[in-house]
């Protein structure tokens, strides 16, 4: 386990330093594109603007993707068993502090998690998830947010994610100006062959380099889910769970009208299923998720609950020759039996009824249980201080 965090880690810093180095070839030619001869004060921008979006990313980048999300965060007293799941799989993966956890009003079900390190992380979950999963499906839902986590994905997926977004927001900028606006350019010393092959050179790297980076990013974003599920199984020793839970997300996708299935381009990515791609069957280069259908079918042809298991059972689904996840087959690595389910029954009903009362709990209803079973959500904006039972007149003070 610690071999693949160290290999994240490693992968994570390399390609913020290739996306720092797009960043600085498209501030490069944009600048010289503009004022022949000062691409180096491009550059110069475009080293400034990457150590703000780092720190943007790394510090506020959390609490900017929960605010995307409408997210409201709760306490364990709102929903006593989901943050006993959140509790187990904490000790679990082994991670030093239980992240925060928050709910989304959202009838699709769905989970993402955010941070900067494992210490500072949160994982967020829909009213639509908590409605539709027995306890070993949340269970491998919530191990795959918190294998995130302990790989270090949330970090990478903050400051990879916006570098990629404003590659683009700056390449795009430029081909509109390019197209349809006016430039000045002021007189240069540079032989005007010399300003043409930079132009020329300038246009295609900032013609490519956005989709040049969204593909790295994307290809590497497909892994880590890989990584990820492979991880909630060691988690929870109980693959099938992560594979029931993305099978009823995958059927709900299938029969859901469209409507509900819209979300916000920039936090979608984040989710254990795109919502925005998540009718697509195949993997494409431009997929942030590997297809479901795949995901379900490596995680019911493990034979154990192991990185070796998921790498034999990827290498036969996929058809890849070489394994997924390096492991220390002599660390016990590759001795992990799968536990038997909970057998935990699900009614909907209640399970729908315990969603919405917490989401109504994170938006500080107060809760009365009169004594012939009604019960009261009063919200947070009641001036008064009694309340009467409709059914059998028993006054409540509030």
């Amino acid at each position: 386990m610690y071999e693949l965090v160290r290999a994240n880690k490693i992968r994570s810093a390399a390609l913020t330093l290739f996306m720092a180095l797009i960043l600085f070839l498209v501030s490069y030619a944009i600048a010289e594109y503009a004022v022949p001869g000062s691409g180096y004060i491009g550059v110069l921008i475009g080293f400034v603007l990457w150590i703000i979006l780092t720190l943007i990313s790394f510090y506020a980048g959390p609490s900017i993707y929960l605010a995307l999300g409408h997210a409201r965060k709760i306490k364990k007293e709102d929903n006593p068993r989901l943050f006993n799941i959140v509790e187990e799989m904490t000790i679990a993966s082994g991670l030093p502090k239980m992240p925060d956890v928050y709910i989304i009003e959202d009838p699709m079900p769905n989970a993402f998690a955010t941070g900067r390190n494992p210490k500072v992380s949160a994982i967020a979950v829909t009213t639509g998830l908590l409605q539709i999963m027995n306890r070993d499906e949340l269970q491998g839902v919530i191990a795959h947010e918190m294998a995130h986590v302990k790989n270090r994905d949330v970090l990478y997926m903050l400051v990879v994610g916006i570098m990629v977004g404003v590659i683009t927001i700056l390449a795009d900028l430029f081909v509109r100006g390019f197209l349809y606006g006016r430039r000045s350019r002021s007189a240069s010393k540079a032989p005007a062959q010399a300003q043409a092959i930079i132009l020329i050179v300038g246009i295609i790297v900032i013609v490519l380099s956005p989709i040049i980076a969204r593909i790295v990013y994307l290809a590497i974003s497909r892994k880590r889910e890989y990584l990820a599920d492979a991880s909630a199984a060691l988690f929870t020793r109980y693959p099938e769970g992560l594979a029931s839970a993305l099978e009823k997300i995958e059927a709900f996708v299938q029969n859901a009208p469209p409507r509900l299935l819209k979300a916000n381009a920039t936090l979608a990515p984040m989710y254990i299923v795109n919502p925005l791609t998540a009718k697509k069957k195949r993997d494409s280069l431009f997929s942030t998720h590997p297809s479901t259908e795949n995901r379900i079918r490596i995680l019911r042809g493990m034979g154990g609950a192991s990185f070796v298991d998921y790498n034999a059972a990827y290498k036969k689904i996929i058809g890849k020759a070489e394994d997924l996840i390096k492991v220390d087959k002599e660390g016990g690595e590759g001795t992990v039996s799968v536990r038997s389910p909970s057998g935990e029954e699900v009614d909907k009903k209640v399970l729908s009824r315990e969603a919405m009362d917490t989401l109504w709990k994170s938006m500080d209803y107060q809760f009365i249980t009169c004594s012939c079973g009604l019960k009261f959500k009063i919200p947070p904006t009641f001036k008064g201080d009694r309340i009467v039972c409709p059914r059998c007149g028993t006054v409540h003070d509030v």
